[in-house]
């Protein structure tokens, strides 16, 4: 391992502080196969890790982060200066408790925040890899993950838990690596991407794509980022995660600093200032092949396409406990889709559990202070963790 992590990222940025993680070097020995054949080497995984891992190294928990997300999921982000994405959830004495687990969480393959990704350096030519850089599938992310846990010594997860593109890996582990997962949290999920949320991302990427800062995807050799496009990418992303009863109640149609419509295409609304800000914060944060590459991942991403379109085939034999979570205003991942998984689990005869919480927030309520979710996990690690004797 490295010191202090300083991110791969193509925008300027704040030095990293503390607790900003570690980065995983991986040189030729340690070549990682892609579903699409191709082969990364060498391979960095940028990542952080909480708490201390016992003497039997049984109380690991690993979170996976959603598409918008990185490592930084209880320590302040390097960029923005926030509070990490999760940090209601992780910490001493909260629902994933690391005064007594060892938690890791790392950046997915293709991100922008130390891991591998387009914005890496292409080792064949020294130059930043761009669209040269391979298509990655959920599955990579996770082999790439399972690399990292082989390096830190650790056999087997006591849980890995996760939200939206979280809970693809969460259920892609528990598939690929049934012997390494003694239980798993797969949050405000789907066992694979519908057409509404391929839609979704298409509408995304095209209008990076359609930026002429874009560049090809070589816009770093320009010295230019796609921000307009990445920013309205952003933009629509956001409205899936929230409800109609969330933007009402949060925006309705009030007008933002004025007392009277402008006649005009400024930001007369709220909820239109609102969306402005989260495209342009967004921008600082994230690179634009970055979010082409990973909203591909997610499309692609069909758990059952591998077992003749039967889902309960990829978790035959399992032994892991596992424990669904929906919320009722998620459009995006609903609770029918969560409940398939529930039922494919009951037919491989899983030790599955599953809980729909009543939330008007939308899809982003697993990220939010949602007191019933917090005593949902903190009761399932809890049952977990005695299940395999951590103290």
């Amino acid at each position: 391992m490295s010191e202090t992590l300083i991110p791969r990222f193509l925008r300027p940025m704040k030095a990293p502080g503390e607790n900003a993680g570690y980065a995983l070097e991986l040189g030729p020995e340690h070549p990682l196969v892609l579903d699409s054949g191709k082969v990364l080497s060498p391979l960095t995984i940028a990542y952080i890790t909480y708490g201390t891992l016992n003497a039997e190294r049984s109380n690991a928990v690993l979170i996976t982060h959603a598409l918008t997300g990185d490592q930084f999921v209880a320590s302040t982000h390097p960029v923005t200066g926030k509070p990490g994405w999760w940090d209601l959830a992780v910490g001493p004495g909260k629902p994933i408790d690391t005064d007594r687990f060892f938690v890791i969480c790392a950046n997915v393959l293709g991100g922008c925040m130390g891991t591998t990704g387009p914005a890496s350096i292409d080792p064949a030519t020294g130059k930043i890899y761009g669209l040269n850089f391979p298509l990655v599938t959920i599955r990579d992310m996770v082999r790439a993950q399972a690399m990292l846990l082989d390096q830190l010594g650790i056999e087997k997860l006591l849980c890995v838990i996760g939200g939206s593109m979280g809970g693809m890996q969460a259920l892609q582990w528990a598939a690929t690596y049934p012997e390494r997962v003694f239980s798993a949290m797969p949050i405000a999920t789907g066992a694979r991407h519908s057409a509404q949320n391929i839609a979704f991302h298409e509408v995304g990427r095209q209008a990076i794509m359609a930026d002429p800062d874009w560049r090809g995807g070589d816009y770093n050799s320009f010295d230019v980022h796609p921000s307009k496009g990445l920013a309205v990418a952003r933009m629509a992303a956001h409205i899936t995660y929230l409800s109609e009863a969330a933007l009402q109640r949060k925006f309705g149609r009030e007008l933002q600093d004025r007392q009277a419509l402008s006649f005009g295409f400024d930001a007369d609304f709220q909820i239109e200032s609102y969306l402005r800000h989260q495209g342009m914060t967004f921008v600082d944060r994230f690179d634009a092949n970055s979010y082409l590459y990973i909203t591909r991942a997610m499309d692609y991403f069909d758990l059952a396409a591998d077992f003749d379109g039967v889902l309960a085939e990829a978790f035959r034999g399992t032994k892991a406990r596992f424990c669904l979570v929906s919320f009722t205003s998620d459009w995006l991942f609903p609770t029918s889709e969560n409940k398939r998984i529930a039922h494919a689990l009951n037919a491989s005869g899983a030790n599955v559990s599953f809980v729909e919480i009543e939330s008007d927030r939308g899809h982003d309520a697993f990220l939010l202070d949602e007191p019933e979710l917090f005593q949902v996990m903190q009761g399932f690690l809890g049952s977990a963790a005695s299940a395999r004797g951590v103290k």
